[in-house]
């Protein structure tokens, strides 16, 4: 394992050292250690993070299977078009108001303890959140969405506490496990809005007779998605304990050797406030942007852009017919190919990112990722010359709305399979390359913090980096989209344009990566311990 750096390093130092290795390889004195044993996880508070991490997803996606028609109820649409136009408002308001408050709750956090940070920010969460299922207007429902967000911005806070109770042998197992509860929240989020959304419609032999569900058909949804919150809530409470490790007690009169006494400052883990002293003043945002964590946050920003533009972009590119560019799917089909490309997911963030960031470190696990996920950016588009191929094989006279259950049998049949070979060995490609590039940047800001005082500070730059990158990564790629498939210009301002785009973002992340020193593979901030 890497050596920690000596106490009398400074943050800007970090900016100074050596080149780090290739992607390939490199020096076994910068990577993670293979051959010390992982250290047993903190159970007792991991699962309450675990608990208080899956209210964000779940809140981020519940509303999008039932966004379409909440929004066409309300008095302000006159169009279809319209209702598309105040969809997109209503869900990037969430995301403006997490963007805008991310840094808020981290310094709050730095200056006024991580547990009392998570469990107000908890409690709005769950309030808004049920405020929002009793929107009957556009006025309504944005302003507890917005409110919403303002109360999701805790992630980092939650990041910063799994860095402060973990060591360099386990860290990268528990940030997986944080992945994967994302994961797992985005699922729970998205069924459950489907399946309750208007429940009075879906089931009446079940809810007709409750007139509140008839007049908000949408309540139902969230509030059994504010149970998860709620659950956390309750949790926290209980079992989660401060990990923030405090300043000095108020007696400035003690000696030199007395103040440097780890005996004299408040346990990291004891919970309460009943005996810490508040923190010392957090750093300025400033003092942070060493050259390091720039480049940290700026490899970190190019990657969450270049995904965002990705995930808003399949599902369309997927279901746009071949003729234009896209692979002619029915929903059923991009359902699957999603699902089969996530079960990987698991394996990915419980079993292989650990050992291997353990043994070549996390930066090589992070430009690994980020090469691994390029191709898939460039690649992808390519589908779609055989997807129209097929269609001019079997002579259709329209474009072919390819699915699952498509012409095996036919004269196509070769054709369709190999279509679908490829379209899951991409999906998987970029499986891979998330796990390791999202897992790897949540690692590395952790790492790079100069000391456990400013890890919610360092925390929430990083959210603020993924809120941007969600606000602006939909809208561009939504809007060179619809341009470039009618542009009639060739390669690659043609359907290839966005997707082009993406993969040069993901290149340009790995490339900015390769600056930073090897000394981001250790957690800086256990220097405080």
């Amino acid at each position: 394992m890497t050596t920690a750096p000596p106490t009398t390093e400074s943050p800007d130092r970090r900016g100074q050292s050596a080149s780090p290795p290739p992607v390939g390889g490199g020096d076994g004195s910068s990577s993670g250690s293979g051959d010390q044993r992982e250290t047993p996880l903190p159970w007792s508070q991991l699962g309450v993070l675990l608990a208080v991490g899956l209210a964000e997803p779940i809140n981020c996606t519940l509303i999008l299977p039932f966004l379409y028609k909440l929004v066409a109820s309300f008095d302000v649409v006159a169009s279809p078009r319209d209702v598309s136009l105040y969809a997109s408002i209503l869900f990037t308001s969430f995301c403006v108001s997490q963007a805008l408050t991310s840094m808020l709750w981290g310094m709050l956090s730095d200056r006024f303890g991580r547990r009392s940070t998570v469990l107000i920010a908890l409690t709005g969460d769950l309030a808004t959140f049920i405020l929002f299922g009793f929107s009957k207007s556009f006025a309504w429902a944005l302003v507890a969405r917005s409110m919403n967000g303002l109360f999701s911005g805790n992630t980092g806070v939650v990041r910063a506490i799994v860095a402060e109770i973990a060591d360099d042998s386990n860290r990268p197992r528990m940030m997986a496990l944080m992945s994967l509860t994302w994961n797992a929240g985005v699922l729970i989020g998205a069924a459950v809005g489907g399946l309750l959304a208007d429940p009075v419609a879906q089931y009446p032999h079940i809810f007709g007779r409750f007139e509140l569900l008839r007049t908000f058909p949408y309540l139902l949804p969230c509030m059994v998605g504010s149970l998860t919150t709620a659950i956390g809530l309750v949790v926290g409470l209980l079992k989660l304990k401060e990990t923030l490790v405090v300043g000095r007690r108020k007696d400035s009169r003690r000696p030199a050797a007395e103040e440097s006494d780890p005996a004299t400052e408040t346990s990291p883990l004891v919970g309460g406030a009943a005996h810490q002293t508040p923190g010392p003043p957090a750093q300025s945002v400033l003092a942070l942007l060493t050259p390091t964590s720039r480049r940290v946050l700026g490899a970190g920003l190019l990657m969450f852009l270049a995904n965002a533009m990705s995930d808003q972009l399949y599902p369309i590119f997927a279901a746009t017919a071949a003729s234009e560019g896209g692979l002619g799917f029915a929903p059923r089909s991009i359902g699957f190919s999603l699902m089969v490309a996530g079960i990987a997911v698991v394996y990915l963030q419980l079993v292989a990112y650990p050992r291997l960031a353990r043994k070549h470190g996390v930066l090589w696990c992070y430009q690994m990722g980020a090469m691994v996920e390029a191709p898939y950016f460039f690649a992808l588009p390519c589908l779609s010359l055989l997807a129209a191929h097929i269609n001019r094989m079997l002579d259709a006279r329209a474009p072919l709305p390819l699915s699952w259950e498509g012409p095996w049998a036919s004269r196509a049949g070769v054709e369709y399979c190999l279509l679908w070979a490829l379209l899951v060995a991409l999906l998987l490609v970029r499986v891979v390359g998330n796990v390791f590039v999202y897992t790897s940047i949540n690692l590395l800001v952790a790492n790079i913090a100069p000391s456990k005082a400013t890890l919610g500070a360092m925390s929430g730059m990083q959210q603020v980096a993924v809120m941007c990158a969600r606000i602006t990564g939909p809208l561009v790629s939504g809007a060179l989209w619809g341009w470039s498939i009618g542009s009639g210009l060739p390669y690659p301002l043609n359907s290839h344009l966005v997707w082009v785009i993406g993969g040069s973002l993901m290149v340009l992340s790995w490339r900015v990566s390769s600056r930073l020193p090897v000394s981001v593979n250790t957690f800086a901030a256990g220097r405080d311990r």
